[in-house]
């Protein structure tokens, strides 16, 4: 099995889900719909194409564009040894998406990382809350309009 009897295979079984295939480096980037997510993630992790790892799970902040954020998924497939990247848009209007913690464990720290640094909301995610920053932090550090000399106190270091 190659490469693009997957891709084939996903714009067969997703044609209004799946927006645009490309290629960089040598992977393979499918955009889609957002709400196609869990359902192209299940596809691609069963079988044949047992694409098993989720390797990383980020997001990028196109400010000026709309929508605003870039999701970006990166899944490792060891029977077939191919990575294959996954890229969909979400709002500032609507900053949310499903969640994979129901296919990947390590879903779980990648989505609280972007929930702290971007503040896009994972749906169903078991335990949603900052991970880098405290609670009450005031904003998103690695959004592009976030102040770049902007400085945070932490409470218990206040007194």
């Amino acid at each position: 099995m190659e490469k693009k009897d997957v891709i084939e295979a996903l714009q067969k079984k997703f044609p209004d889900a799946v927006l645009e295939v490309s290629s960089l480096f040598g992977d393979e980037i499918i955009s889609f719909k957002k709400e196609a997510l869990l359902e192209i993630a299940r596809f691609l992790k069963g079988k044949p194409y047992d694409y098993a790892m989720l390797l990383d799970e980020t997001c990028v902040d196109l400010k000026g564009e709309s929508p605003r954020f870039e999701m970006v998924y990166h899944f490792l497939s060891l029977t077939l040894n191919d990575r294959i990247r996954l890229k969909t848009r979400v709002s500032e209007s609507d900053a949310r998406i499903e969640s994979l913690t129901p296919l990947w464990k390590n879903a779980n720290w990648l989505e609280r990382e972007i929930y702290d640094m971007f503040g896009i909301e994972f749906d169903h995610h078991p335990y949603l809350r900052r991970l880098f920053m405290w609670d009450g932090f005031d904003g998103y550090p690695l959004r592009k309009d976030y102040p770049l000399r902007k400085r945070q106190i932490h409470p218990r270091l206040s007194k």
